[in-house]
């Protein structure tokens, strides 16, 4: 039975691949010239057609590789890792434990910013990293799923690489984190943050925590329409470079220009912390770790097991933003769909381009 049920919901899946009455995708919605050849590029399964589809071929959905890939929501609370353990005061982990009293505490009238607050943001968000990819290595090569491949985000099906040397490409771009840690490193030691980041006082401040998320990712939105419209020359500069990837990996996730990293994430990253002045060090840790982590998750080639659940909540998934490196003008917001429901911008994956997306993702 159900083996029965698997073959009918595939089928159905494939009955559902279609775009509207006569087969194509409105002009309107066309994929442009530009997608066809950064295909190419990339070299992605073109030799098969855009419009056609193999019954034999459909993906295992999502929902069919049981509870296993469920394993994976843990990454989110590991994700504040650091900040948790060294904030909580009834641990033999807390910061007052482990370093001098010399290193964190910080009188603004007569101190220099202190190194080990930078250190720990920084290590933060490596951490979330080393769980983040940790997961997704034994996702992708199907130790969560039963031997079976993760559903695809695209119809074409992921990419094939070799993961060493997406990891390498990912960690080793100059506009990624290189670029990220120069900025924390002067923003910070030249006593350029709010006079609350350098505190150690208490924990993870929530309220202040979800504040910068959606403001960042606010700002993130607009910066990201601007690129887009404001100047074809702009935008050729500075956003095409990562618009190569019209099928994006995971690893592609800081892979574009320095302009494009310092106008999409520089300027919204300083603009937040002056907008939320009273964060305290933890809080600021655990924005830039989530963050970070996010920004990567939404480039994989795979659905996640959570996606079903963000999706209703209106928050990113690669699905979503796949719709953008597919077909450019629609889904810019990154953290949160948010922006782009209340802008019209928003396209949900599936329903919007049955025949570029696999169902469930």
């Amino acid at each position: 039975l159900m083996t029965m049920a698997a073959k009918a919901r595939r089928q159905a899946a494939t009955e559902a691949m279609a775009f509207s009455s006569d087969g194509k995708v409105p002009t309107s919605e066309a994929v442009s010239d530009d997608e066809r050849s950064d295909v190419s590029r990339e070299g992605e399964i073109g030799k098969r057609p855009l419009n056609q589809t193999n019954a034999s071929a459909m993906p295992v959905l999502l929902a069919e590789h049981g509870v296993l890939p469920w394993v994976g929501t843990l990454v989110w609370p590991l994700l504040l890792t650091l900040p948790l353990v060294l904030s909580n005061p009834l641990s033999f982990t807390s910061y007052r434990e482990v370093f001098p009293s010399s290193w964190y505490e910080y009188d603004p009238s007569v101190d220099k910013p202190k190194p080990l607050g930078l250190t720990l943001g920084i290590l933060a968000v490596a951490v979330g990293q080393v769980f983040v990819l940790s997961f997704f290595f034994l996702y992708r090569n199907r130790y969560l799923t039963c031997g079976v491949e993760p559903t695809p985000v695209q119809a074409r099906g992921a990419r094939p690489y070799d993961f060493a040397e997406g990891l390498q490409t990912h960690l080793s771009q100059p506009e990624g984190f290189v670029l990220l840690a120069a900025y924390l490193s002067i923003t910070w030691m030249c006593d350029l943050m709010p006079r609350s980041y350098y505190s150690f006082e208490g924990s993870i401040q929530w309220m202040n925590l979800f504040a910068c998320l959606v403001i960042q990712d606010g700002i993130q939105y607009a910066m990201h329409m601007l690129e887009h419209n404001l100047s074809p020359t702009i935008y050729q500069k500075s956003h095409k470079p990562h618009h190569r990837f019209t099928n994006p990996r995971m690893f592609d996730a800081f892979n574009g220009s320095l302009a494009d990293t310092i106008l999409m994430i520089l300027i919204p990253l300083y603009s937040t912390a002056n907008i939320v002045r009273s964060c305290n060090v933890w809080t600021y840790m655990a924005f830039g770790s989530v963050y970070a982590n996010w920004l990567t998750m939404i480039h994989s080639e795979y659905a996640l097991p959570w996606d079903v659940v963000f999706r209703r909540l209106g928050l990113g998934t690669p699905g979503d933003h796949h719709v953008h490196h597919k077909v450019f003008k629609y889904n810019f917001g990154h953290l949160f769909m948010w922006f782009d429901m209340l802008g019209g911008t928003y396209r949900r994956p599936e329903k919007f381009a049955p025949k570029l997306f696999n169902v469930g993702t």
